[in-house]
């Protein structure tokens, strides 16, 4: 049996790519590019509502100057980048969430099904104990993604021509960070009083009516908090990521040194 919902999220990713690819330029697009689950849709909303252009989610994208946000891995023919970093030991935390929880919108389900069959845990309420094998699996094999949150920073850290942010400059002074990546994205000055409106728009007590902390399983923006990694990681997953990723996580400047994952 033909699935057509299929054919056309496959049609949409297409499309999406080429747009970004060849076209980035030309229309222009803004992309918002991340690993999944270090806050692209939120910035995607703040930038769409500052530029004045729309951002199309979960549907086929128009041929039109627009907020485009992805998971992209090769930087060829791309233009008007915004590449948002985040503790990928954050990153893990939130992902496991995604990968191995429902959520509300049901849209993750598939995922869920897949890496439960691949991972098999007996209580996946148990996150401390589960991580380490999860975070080895994602960093060994890599689905559904094609590459891991190493690849990601290897792939984009010093490229050229693009603008850099991170979650946790957003999370602290969110109204300064968007006035910055406006301004080096377009060459034009957003307001102080502008800015804070959007960022008081798009909070996170705003969108969800929780507190950022306050943890709801089943919602897309799960907790909303910087440093999560630390109530979640045990001492296994510190020396799990540190092994696979501990690196990238001094490139770009999480960590001085290795010594963080010998402290848990």
């Amino acid at each position: 049996m033909i699935n057509l919902k299929r054919i056309s999220t496959k049609s949409e990713g297409l499309m999406r790519y080429l747009m970004v690819h060849l076209l980035s330029d030309k229309l222009p697009l803004y992309i918002v590019n991340e690993h999944p689950k270090s806050g692209g849709t939120w910035i995607g909303q703040m930038l769409s509502k500052a530029l004045d252009v729309p951002f199309p989610r979960n549907q086929f994208p128009e041929l039109r100057s627009c907020i485009m946000h992805g998971h992209y891995i090769r930087p060829w023919g791309m233009k008007n980048v915004v590449i948002l970093w985040r503790d990928g030991r954050d990153v893990m935390v939130s992902w496991y969430h995604h990968c191995l929880f429902v959520n509300q919108s049901g849209r993750n389900k598939p995922l869920v099904n897949m890496m439960r069959d691949k991972l098999g845990f007996s209580n996946y309420d148990n996150v401390s104990d589960n991580l380490p094998k999860f975070m080895e699996f994602c960093f060994t094999n890599q689905p559904p993604m094609r590459f891991s949150w190493k690849d990601f920073a290897n792939s984009w850290i010093n490229v050229s021509g693009v603008i850099y942010t991170k979650y946790e400059n957003f999370r602290q002074y969110p109204t300064e960070e968007l006035q910055k990546v406006v301004l080096e994205l377009t060459g034009t000055k957003l307001s102080y009083e502008k800015a804070l409106e959007i960022v008081e728009e798009f909070s996170f007590e705003k969108q969800t009516g929780r507190k950022s902390g306050q943890e709801q399983k089943s919602s897309f923006l799960r907790k909303g908090i910087v440093g999560d990694w630390k109530n979640n990681f045990t001492q296994e997953s510190c020396e799990i990521f540190d092994h696979f990723a501990g690196k990238e996580l001094i490139n770009l400047g999480y960590e001085l040194n290795h010594e963080w994952a010998k402290l848990k």
